[in-house]
């Protein structure tokens, strides 16, 4: 008998033994939700009028909007960077990039190719959004064929 109450014994303090090893612990589930970021062109790069030379030159206008008219062209009219807004989650940084370049076509014939630029990398969104601008240098040929030019190009706004 007192084998069977010492075994016994022995057994519920094995028991105990492993119980007493036992922890447990807790997770936490997290989760940053971000509002959707909303891209909107609110000026276009314009370059106004420029009247074109015998020899090619170029026309740049900075992404503060300041026109730098080339050897042999005349440049008249406003000219000004084009301009995007952005929306999202106040305090967030927005990564910005886009096109390198754009080609205009003429509405009488003719391209020209404009290299751009971009104001900033990255955007740190305020209470009311952010923004950025884009500039560019036109290359204008020799006697470049007379008409209206456009193109489009592509710029895209991502969080980090």
């Amino acid at each position: 008998m007192k084998r069977a109450l010492l075994g016994a014994a022995i057994a519920a303090l094995a028991l105990n033994a492993s119980a007493a090893q036992a922890a447990t612990a807790t997770g936490t589930a997290k989760a940053k939700i971000l509002r959707q970021i909303t891209l909107t062109n609110t000026s276009d790069l314009q370059y106004a009028t420029v009247i074109s030379g015998a020899t090619a030159s170029t026309v740049q206008v900075s992404t503060a909007g300041a026109r730098t008219c080339g050897s042999g062209l005349t440049c008249t009219g406003t000219a000004t960077a084009a301009n995007f807004n952005i929306a999202g989650t106040d305090g967030a940084v927005v990564d910005v990039s886009g096109d390198a370049n754009v080609t205009l076509t003429g509405s009488l014939g003719g391209t020209m190719t404009s290299t751009l630029s971009y104001s900033a990398a990255s955007v740190t969104l305020g209470a009311t959004g952010g923004s950025f601008q884009v500039g560019g240098t036109l290359s204008v040929g020799a006697n470049q064929t007379a008409g209206d030019y456009s193109g489009t190009f592509n710029v895209t706004a991502n969080y980090q």
